[in-house]
């Protein structure tokens, strides 16, 4: 199972780093989260430099793609050869987007008539792309996801912790993270984000089961 973290020059720290921290407490030999960049290395909003664990083109093989957020997102879309290198398929990935991540997947063309979540800043851009935005922290339809604000990346985790391997390793995941003394309020206040959004299976291999698949790169 590979998890790629879309993160890109200006990248927001809370919106990558979070998600990869809450993901990587699931010790499996086969479940890898690799923060996958355009370049070998990037710097975040605040001057945080980091080294690309996979490349942008990974993204197409991954089992799931979160797409992250940063102060770069419109210079992002608005650049050919950049969007050019993303291939993201809902059919065989679970997808997600934090904040103007949304931005990002609204230019893919991967979120249509779906209404998203995103942060306050990047609203406007993202319903002048055609998509209508909620006022929550957290939405899914499919395998796409959208969470807006920072802290919501805990939620976004937590949805595809669930499901992949099942409610029980998401709660554990955010229980490990939450404040101490604010545990139980934390997971309860989570799951209450994120379970509307699952499937009506109970068991994670039925949850989501990736599809082994060849890629050839384009010749064009």
């Amino acid at each position: 199972m590979h998890i790629a973290i879309l993160t890109f020059q200006g990248f927001n720290e809370l919106d990558s780093l979070i998600a990869l921290g809450i993901l990587n407490r699931i010790k499996k030999p086969d479940w890898r989260v690799t923060i996958c960049c355009p370049e070998p290395e990037v710097t975040s909003m605040n001057g945080v430099t980091v080294h690309a664990q996979s490349m942008l083109e990974d993204a197409t093989s991954a089992d799931i793609v979160i797409v992250g957020s940063g102060a770069q997102t419109r210079q992002i879309i608005s650049n050919p050869e950049l969007m050019g290198r993303l291939s993201l398929h809902p059919k065989r990935q679970l997808i997600a987007a934090q904040c103007s991540g949304a931005l990002i997947l609204a230019k893919l063309g991967l979120l249509g008539a779906v209404p998203a979540c995103t942060d306050l800043t990047t609203k406007p851009w993202v319903q002048e792309a055609g998509v209508a935005v909620l006022d929550q922290p957290f939405f899914a339809h499919g395998n796409i996801a959208t969470a807006g604000g920072c802290l919501a990346s805990s939620y976004l985790a937590g949805w595809l912790i669930a499901r992949t391997e099942g409610l029980e390793a998401a709660s554990a995941a955010l229980h490990y993270v939450a404040p101490v003394g604010e545990k139980e309020a934390f997971v309860a206040n989570a799951l209450k984000n994120i379970e509307p959004y699952l499937p009506t299976a109970t068991t994670p291999d039925k949850l989501f089961q990736p599809t082994a698949f060849c890629y050839a790169p384009s010749v064009d």
